[in-house]
């Protein structure tokens, strides 16, 4: 048995305590404990803890140690940076997608709507473009019913860029006379003298003049009769309200169709053949204006309705395309579209103010199925923001029984 002095002086066996760690701060730490100056200074402290976390991440569960990152290497987790690109790429491509939809349900209901549909339907070959561009944003950023949804505009818009109405008017019998005809609008009257110089140029037999103003008619009456057109039916005033049909033929004057700008009619003696015309000018379409336009162009529908079982012409400025209900109705009731007769319903006569391949026609020569359509062009007449349309007619008319 030991003595008392014995335990005074025996070493007790001490637990094994963790081995002590010189840190690079003049500490030594171990078991997560810090002995030395580094306690004197809390800033030195939370950095020295720092370094000891960073070395126990180093260090695996197994205990073995991991190669530590590249220095200067974030290690935040990565956010997608495209996702706001594609949000922003979905967003447009709907707002796009939806207004193009819109004109073309419009266009596919035959019918005209409300503003500002018929003002775009006058552009509708123009919506290939941002529909095109819908189209590869939505492949880029992989956006499937982006994609599906614009490549059915693509195919939708194409289609309708066809020409409407029947490229032949079927015209029988003998060739009884050839016309060269010109429409014109002189926008208040501003392109007279250069209509006077591509009348002389161009030598038509029949023109029709939109926007002649009082100095134009007063032109008009004053040199025309010396150039071989005795033949004038005016109708003055003052803007853009006054028109007049020229002819090289005798003229007799006929009601016209009622609107807000003067659209007079005539009968023409051709080798004594006769030919009806009409005048076109109703309004444009503009945002207060749509029901006036409609209904102009409606009434101009029931002209051609009464009046395309003889020969007959009608011409001018229809502020309207092929692509708008109210201008398709003219040819639903038995006229035809010289420029799709000659293939050339897609090149635009509006406005000069851009390039010859934007814009849309909307000056037009219509006839009935007694005439053929040989060549049409268009002319830049300058000092106005239409191109003067000229078309080269035959009258086709089978002999009468005797």
């Amino acid at each position: 048995m030991l003595s008392k002095n014995d335990i005074g002086h025996s070493r007790v066996r001490q637990p094994l305590r963790p081995s002590l760690v010189r840190s690079e701060f003049g500490a030594w730490t171990s078991g997560g404990r810090t002995w030395g100056r580094i306690r004197a200074n809390p800033a030195r402290r939370r950095k020295a803890e720092a370094t000891l976390d960073t070395a126990e991440n180093r260090t695996g569960s197994t205990g073995t140690q991991t190669r530590p990152p590249p220095e200067g290497t974030d290690n935040t987790p990565a956010q997608p940076q495209s996702s706001h690109r594609h949000l922003v790429t979905k967003a447009a491509a709907v707002l796009l997608l939806t207004g193009i939809s819109g004109v073309l349900l419009t266009r596919v209901a035959g019918s005209d709507g409300f503003t500002p549909l018929p003002q775009l339907l006058a552009f509708l070959p123009w919506l290939l473009v941002p529909a095109a561009a819908v189209l590869v944003a939505t492949a880029l950023v992989g956006w499937r019913p982006g994609i599906l949804w614009s490549l059915a505009v693509c195919a939708v818009t194409a289609f309708f860029t066809l020409p409407y109405g029947d490229a032949s008017t079927g015209a029988k019998g003998p060739a009884v006379a050839e016309l060269r005809v010109l429409t014109s609008n002189l926008e208040f009257g501003g392109a007279t003298d250069a209509l006077l110089r591509t009348i002389r140029f161009e030598r038509p037999d029949l023109i029709f003049v939109q926007e002649c103003d009082h100095r134009c008619a007063a032109a008009l009456r004053r040199q025309l009769p010396g150039e071989g057109y005795a033949h004038l039916e005016l109708d003055q005033a003052a803007g853009a309200e006054g028109s007049a049909i020229v002819s090289r033929f005798p003229l007799t004057r006929t009601p016209g169709v009622k609107g807000e700008l003067a659209m007079p009619g005539a009968v023409m003696e051709v080798d004594g053949h006769y030919v009806r015309l009409q005048l076109a000018h109703p309004m444009p379409p503009t945002p207060d204006s749509v029901g006036t336009w409609r209904s102009e162009l409606g009434r101009l529908r029931d002209w051609a309705g009464d009046h395309s079982a003889g020969p007959a012409i009608l011409a001018g400025d229809f502020n309207a395309t092929q692509d708008h209900a109210a201008f398709r109705g003219l040819i639903d009731a038995g006229l035809y579209d010289s420029t799709r007769l000659t293939g050339d319903s897609r090149v635009p006569s509006w406005p000069t103010s851009v390039l010859p391949p934007l814009g849309a026609q909307i000056d037009h020569v219509l006839v009935s199925r007694h005439f053929q359509a040989g060549i049409a062009r268009f002319v830049n007449l300058g000092d106005t923001d239409h191109r003067s349309l000229i078309v080269e007619l035959t009258l086709h008319l089978k002999p009468h029984p005797i």
